[in-house]
């Protein structure tokens, strides 16, 4: 099932753009209560309209980045500035009004009773009338392609309708910087190509952390590379990726696309 379509996609995708909307990380550490020391000093800037994938073995910290984007984790030491604020827990609503994050796993996003709640969570969590909502509700499902699930309970949904939910309940918000955790892992070959499709139409910044290495060469001009909560390696996708050597020392491999080469 294809479920993303590029017309109603472009309807998010650029006629406000703000030229300072950025992701900025500076000698950022996190430590987990159990004592895990999961980023250990990550510092880096993603600019405004930047595609960047962070890649990594797991366990290496990429989700525990992703999370910090939105205010979801807080930094143990070091700040993020995102937009022209500094993440603290004072302005962490209004940095989580700039950035959507969509989730690893969608049943950690749903969890209304149906499709209409779980979309229009945001924004009537942002103050919108329940009028206003139900067109964002409108338009992020016709997106996705998902319009008639509405009244529908999202665990009835197959895995790659939940996950194209999960993303219309991100895009409901209106985000000016996309934040996807593996978002092609529930998805069939054709709606994984269908999303490969639509994140190249979004002209905001994306940052993609993925194991699908042709997913991030595809999408990504500029590539991460995580291990053991450091920045090893930053630079451009078609080089990082083509990188054999490095890649197989971060427990990776080349995307397939360059292994048929």
């Amino acid at each position: 099932m294809a479920f993303f379509t590029r017309d109603a996609w472009n309807t998010y995708s650029g006629s406000d753009a703000v030229s300072h909307h950025i992701v900025e990380f500076k000698d950022v550490h996190f430590r987990y209560p159990d004592g895990t020391d999961a980023l250990q000093g990550v510092s880096f800037r993603i600019t405004h309209g930047e595609a960047v994938g962070i890649v990594g073995a797991n366990g290496s910290g990429k989700s525990t980045i992703l999370m910090h984007m939105n205010g979801y984790l807080m930094p143990s030491k070091g700040s993020i500035i995102i937009g022209d604020l500094e993440l603290t827990r004072h302005t962490r609503q209004e940095v989580r009004r700039k950035v959507g994050l969509v989730f690893q796993n969608p049943d950690d996003q749903l969890f209304m009773p149906t499709v209409l709640d779980d979309v229009a969570f945001g924004p009537l969590n942002l103050g919108m009338s329940p009028e206003a909502a139900r067109q964002r509700v409108h338009e992020a499902l016709k997106t996705v392609n998902c319009l008639g699930f509405e009244h529908k309970p999202a665990h009835h949904l197959s895995g790659g309708q939940k996950s194209a939910v999960a993303i219309a309940s991100v895009l409901a918000m209106e985000p000016d910087i996309l934040v996807m955790d593996e978002p092609a892992a529930n998805l069939d070959p054709r709606s994984r190509r269908a999303l490969i499709n639509m994140l190249k139409t979004f002209t905001h910044s994306k940052i993609i952390a993925s194991h699908d290495l042709d997913l991030i060469l595809d999408v990504c001009n500029r590539c991460i590379v995580i291990r053991n909560g450091i920045v090893v390696a930053d630079g451009l996708s078609k080089t990082i990726l083509s990188n054999e050597t490095l890649l197989e020392e971060n427990n990776l491999e080349l995307p397939l696309s360059l292994q048929r080469r």
